[in-house]
C-alpha cells in the first residue's frame, strides 16, 4: 500500500496549497455565499474543497485508492461481492455529503460535457459491428419495455401516493401530477424532455425543483443497484434463463482482437488517442449546438410540409447535447472500420475506461441525498414508480430470455439517458458501451411522445380538469 500512502500525502499537500491560495486570493471559481440566518448557515456548510483542481485531485485519489484496495489481500474479497464501480459511485457521494467536496462544481459539468463523448469515441474504436448486429432485437425490445414501465408506473404510483394521509409530511403536494409528468419526460428522454413535458403540464418552478430532488435520489439508487448487479450478471442470467451467448461471443471477439494487436503504448499512441478523443468531442459539441440552432430557426420557415414535420420533431426531441452524442457515435463507428481501430491494441478502451470511472465519480458527487427530507411522500412515490418499471423490465426479460445486460442498459437508457447509459453498459462489458449510447439516443425520440401519454394518464388519475 506504499502507492496509496504516497497518493494520500501528495493529495493532502496539494489540497493545502489550493485551499491556502483560495483563502488568500478568492477567485470566481470558488463560490462564496453569505448566510442569511444562523440556521441557514448550519444547513449550507461550505465544502472543504471547492476549487475544480482540488475536487479533481480528490476524485482521482479516491479512484486510485479504491483500485488499490480492490487488489489488496485484506480487502479484495469485499470487491468480489460489491463491484469497484459501486464504490467509485457512492464514495464521492459520501465525500460530498460530508462537505469535503461540493455537490455542484464546474468540473462535473466539464466532465459530463466533454469527457463522456471523448470516452465513447475511444470505446467505440474497437467496436465489432457484425457482432453488434448479431445481438438481435432484444436490446430494442428492452428499451421499449422500459419506456412502457415508466408510462404506466407513474399513474399507478400517483394513485397509491394519493392514499397517503392528508396533513402529514407524506401527503402529496397540490398538483403533484404536473411534477410527476415532468419527471416522466426525464425518465424517458432526459433533461430536455423534463423541461418540455413540464411546460406542457404547466408545472411550477417550485414543483420542478422538488422533482429534481426526487429524480436524482431515485435514479441514483437505481443506477447504484445496476452497477452492483454487474458483478453478478452470470448468476442473474441463469436465474432468468437468459441466452447470453451472443454477448459472450462478442466479448471473446474483442479479447482476441486486443490480444492480436496488443502492444506497449508509445508516446505517439497516447497523444494520438487523446487528440482523437478531445478533438472530435469538441467538434461534436460545437456541431451539435449548431445543428440544434439551425433546426430551431428553420423548422417553421421551410415550405415543405413533410420537411417541416421532420424538423419540428427534431427540434422537439433532440437538443444540442443529443446531436453531440449522435455525431460522436457515428464518427466512432466510421473510425472503427479504418486502421485507426488498431489503437485499441495500445489501450484505447482502457483510456476510455479511465474517463468513464472519473465520470462515474462526478455523477456520484452530484447526488445530494440530504434534500430527501424536503419531499418524503414524493420520494416514496418515485420508489414505487421505479419498482413498477423494474417489474415490467424483469417480466419482459424472462419472456424473451434477455440477459441482464439488456435489462440494465434498456432501463438506464430510459431513466438516466445518454449521460449514464454508456457507463452502465461499460460496467457490464466495456466493448458494449456504445450500445448504451445508441439506445439512449433512441430514448430521446421516444421521450416527448411517451411523456405526453404519461402526462395525460397522470392527469386522469389526479382527476384534474
Amino acid at each position: 500500500m506504499l502507492l496509496s500512502s504516497t497518493i494520500t500525502v501528495a493529495v493532502a499537500t496539494l489540497l493545502a496549497t489550493i485551499q491556502g491560495a483560495s483563502g488568500a486570493e478568492p477567485t470566481g471559481d470558488a463560490p462564496t455565499s453569505a448566510p442569511v440566518t444562523t440556521a441557514l448557515a448550519a444547513a449550507e456548510v461550505e465544502p472543504l474543497v471547492t476549487h475544480p483542481v482540488g475536487v479533481l485531485a480528490i476524485l482521482l485519489a479516491t479512484l486510485a485508492l479504491i483500485f488499490q484496495a480492490a487488489r489488496h489481500p485484506l480487502t479484495k474479497r469485499i470487491f468480489g461481492i460489491i463491484p469497484v464501480l459501486v464504490f467509485c459511485y457512492f464514495v464521492p457521494t459520501a465525500l460530498a455529503t460530508a462537505h469535503i467536496i461540493p455537490h455542484e462544481s464546474p468540473l462535473y459539468s466539464w466532465v459530463k460535457t466533454f469527457l463522456l463523448p471523448a470516452s465513447l469515441l475511444l470505446l467505440i474504436l474497437a467496436l465489432d459491428l457484425p457482432g453488434i448486429a448479431r445481438l438481435g432485437p432484444k436490446a430494442g425490445i428492452m428499451l421499449l419495455a422500459g419506456t412502457f414501465g415508466v408510462v404506466i408506473g407513474g399513474p399507478i404510483a400517483l394513485f397509491i401516493g394519493q392514499l397517503f394521509p392528508a396533513g402529514t409530511v407524506w401527503a402529496m403536494p397540490p398538483e403533484a401530477w404536473k411534477g410527476l409528468a415532468a419527471m416522466s419526460g426525464s425518465w424517458i428522454g432526459g433533461g430536455a424532455n423534463f423541461v418540455a413535458i413540464g411546460q406542457a403540464a404547466g408545472t411550477t418552478d417550485a414543483m420542478l425543483g422538488l422533482m429534481v430532488i426526487v429524480d436524482v435520489f431515485v435514479a441514483s439508487l437505481w443506477m447504484g443497484t445496476l452497477l452492483f448487479l454487474a458483478a453478478h450478471q452470470e448468476r442473474v442470467d441463469r436465474r432468468l434463463g437468459a441466452d447470453s451467448s451472443a454477448l459472450r461471443d462478442l466479448e471473446h471477439r474483442l479479447q482476441d482482437f486486443q490480444e492480436k494487436h496488443a502492444r506497449t503504448p508509445s508516446l505517439d499512441d497516447l497523444l494520438s488517442m487523446l487528440a482523437l478523443a478531445f478533438v472530435f468531442a469538441a467538434l461534436c459539441y460545437w456541431a451539435g449546438n449548431k445543428i440544434a440552432g439551425w433546426v430551431e430557426t428553420t423548422h417553421s420557415a421551410t415550405q415543405s410540409s413533410f420537411l417541416q414535420f421532420v424538423l419540428q420533431q427534431a427540434n422537439d426531441n433532440l437538443s444540442g447535447s443529443s446531436w453531440k452524442f449522435i455525431l460522436i457515435t457515428a464518427i466512432g463507428l466510421v473510425l472503427s472500420l479504418t486502421p485507426i481501430r488498431r489503437l485499441e491494441g495500445a489501450g484505447a478502451s482502457r483510456l476510455g475506461s479511465v474517463m468513464i470511472y472519473l465520470l462515474v465519480a462526478c455523477i456520484g458527487a452530484s447526488a445530494n441525498f440530504r434534500q430527501v427530507a424536503e419531499c418524503p411522500g414524493l420520494i416514496i412515490v418515485g420508489i414505487i414508480w421505479i419498482l413498477i418499471h423494474v417489474i415490467v423490465m424483469v417480466t419482459t426479460a424472462i419472456v424473451i430470455r434477455a440477459p441482464l445486460f439488456f435489462l440494465a442498459v434498456g432501463s438506464q437508457s430510459n431513466i438516466g439517458g445518454a449521460a449514464s447509459a454508456p457507463v452502465v453498459a461499460a460496467a457490464y462489458s466495456p466493448a458494449l458501451a456504445p450500445v448504451g449510447a445508441l439506445l439512449a439516443v433512441a430514448g430521446y425520440v421516444l421521450g416527448t411522445y411517451a411523456g405526453l401519454i404519461c402526462m395525460w394518464l397522470l392527469k386522469w388519475v389526479a382527476g384534474a380538469q
